[in-house]
C-alpha cells in the first residue's frame, strides 16, 4: 500500500509528531510512504529516513497556485493509493486538488476541536463530500465540528491519536538528574507545562495559579516549561510582571520530554481548547500526576486519574496542582489506562482497516 501523508506543517506541536509517528509504523508495516508538508521549518521527522519529507512550497498566500500545482503533481506522479491529510490547510487543499487531480482515497483529519472562525467551518462544509472520510482526534471535537455545522450529522468519525509510548516510559532516575540539572534541593516540589507559546495554550491561566499558589501554599517548588514560540517574549514579561522569575525556568526546546515527565510531581495543562492533548497522555505514561483544563479530549484521556478543572479560571487550577503535588505516589494506574487506550499499535491498526476499507 503507498500512502501519502499531507500536512499543515512539520514544526514542533503534537500533531506533527502525531503523523510522523503514524508514518513510522505503516512503514514498519510494509507500506511505501510519503510526507508532504506545505509551509515552515522541519522540527519533526520520521525516525525512518526512507520516508521521504516533501515541501510543498506554500511561503504564504500568494503562494497557493504553486503548492497547488506541487501537490497535484507529487499525486500524480506517486499514483498513492491513500492521501491522509491533516490540519485544516493540508485538508482544504487535498479537497480542492481533488476536483482536479484523480484521488484513489482521501482520508481528511481535524486535529482540534477548534480550527478557525465562521469562514473555515463554512469551507469545510462544502467541501466535505470531497473527501471519502473526515475524522477527529476526540469525540468531544467531533461533537463540536457538528455544532459548528462544519461537517453534516454523523458526517465524522472520532479515532484517536496514537502515541509511540516505547519512547514515553517511567524512568526512576530522572528525578536525581534534573535535580542536578537545576540546583534543586530535594524537597523541592517540580511542576511541569510543555507546549508551545502560543494563545491556545494559555500560559497566563497557568502564571496566574502559580501566583496564587506562592501566596497560598507554605512549599518550595519550581515551574519548569518546556517549549518556545511567538509568544515567548509576552510570557517573559509576564513571569517578571507576576514577580515569578525565580520560581519558573523556561526551558525553551527540549529532546529529553519523557525524563522531564517522569521527574515532576505534578504536569498541568492550561489550555483553552484542544483536539486530543496527547502531551497529556505522554506525562500519563510517564506515571505523572496530572492536572488539565476541560477542553475538548482532556476527559477522555484523565478519566479518573487526573484531576480536570474550568478552563481560564487559576483559582481553580491553583487548587488542583496543589491537591496533585501532595498525592505522594506516581500515577501507575494512568500510565497502564492511556497505554491501553491511545498506545501507537493499537491506533495504527484501527488506521489499516480505515485504509483497507
Amino acid at each position: 500500500m503507498k500512502i501519502l501523508y499531507v500536512i499543515t506543517g512539520l514544526g514542533q506541536g503534537g500533531a506533527e509528531r502525531v503523523v510522523c509517528d503514524l508514518a513510522d509504523s505503516m512503514y514498519e508495516q510494509g507500506c511505501e510512504v510519503k510526507i508532504a508538508y506545505l509551509t515552515g521549518n522541519v522540527l519533526t521527522r520520521p525516525f525512518h529516513k526512507e520516508i521521504e519529507v516533501i515541501e510543498l512550497g506554500l511561503k504564504n498566500f500568494s503562494f497557493i497556485f504553486r503548492a497547488y500545482s506541487s501537490l497535484s503533481n507529487l499525486i500524480k506522479l506517486y499514483n498513492p493509493d491513500i492521501v491522509h491529510s491533516h490540519m485544516i490547510h493540508a485538508n482544504l487543499l487535498s479537497r480542492i486538488i481533488r476536483l482536479t487531480t484523480p484521488i484513489k482515497k482521501l482520508i481528511c483529519t481535524a486535529h482540534n476541536s477548534d480550527e478557525g472562525g465562521r469562514l473555515r467551518m463554512a469551507l469545510y462544509r462544502l467541501t466535505h463530500n470531497l473527501a471519502d472520510t473526515t475524522t477527529n482526534v476526540s469525540n468531544t471535537a467531533t461533537i463540536s465540528f457538528e455544532e459548528k455545522n462544519a461537517v453534516p450529522e454523523n458526517g465524522m468519525l472520532t479515532i484517536y491519536n496514537g502515541v509511540n509510548l516505547n519512547n514515553f516510559k517511567y524512568n526512576s532516575f530522572a528525578r536525581e538528574e534534573i535535580n542536578i540539572e537545576f540546583n534543586l534541593r530535594s524537597n523541592v516540589k517540580i511542576i511541569l507545562a510543555v507546549g508551545r507559546f502560543s494563545r491556545q495554550k494559555n500560559y497566563p491561566n497557568l502564571l496566574n495559579a502559580i501566583k496564587i499558589l506562592k501566596e497560598k501554599a507554605n512549599l518550595p517548588f519550581k515551574l519548569l516549561i518546556a517549549g518556545d514560540g511567538e509568544l515567548r517574549e509576552y510570557i517573559e514579561k509576564l513571569i517578571d510582571g507576576l514577580n515569578l522569575k525565580d520560581d519558573i525556568i523556561l526551558l525553551g526546546r527540549r529532546s529529553d520530554i519523557p525524563k522531564l515527565m517522569s521527574s515532576c510531581d505534578v504536569f498541568v495543562l492550561s489550555s483553552d481548547h484542544e483536539g486530543l492533548p496527547t502531551v497529556l497522555i505522554e506525562a500519563m505514561a510517564c506515571q505523572a500526576q496530572v492536572v488539565a483544563t476541560d477542553v475538548s479530549g482532556v476527559r477522555e484521556i484523565i478519566d479518573i486519574y487526573g484531576e480536570v478543572v474550568p478552563p481560564k479560571n487559576s483559582e481553580s487550577l491553583s487548587d488542583a496542582i496543589i491537591s496533585a503535588i501532595n498525592i505522594p505516589t506516581k500515577n501507575i494506574s494512568g500510565a497502564q489506562y492511556v497505554k491501553n487506550k491511545f498506545d501507537l499499535e493499537i491506533i495504527s491498526e484501527q488506521w489499516l482497516d480505515k485504509y483497507r476499507e
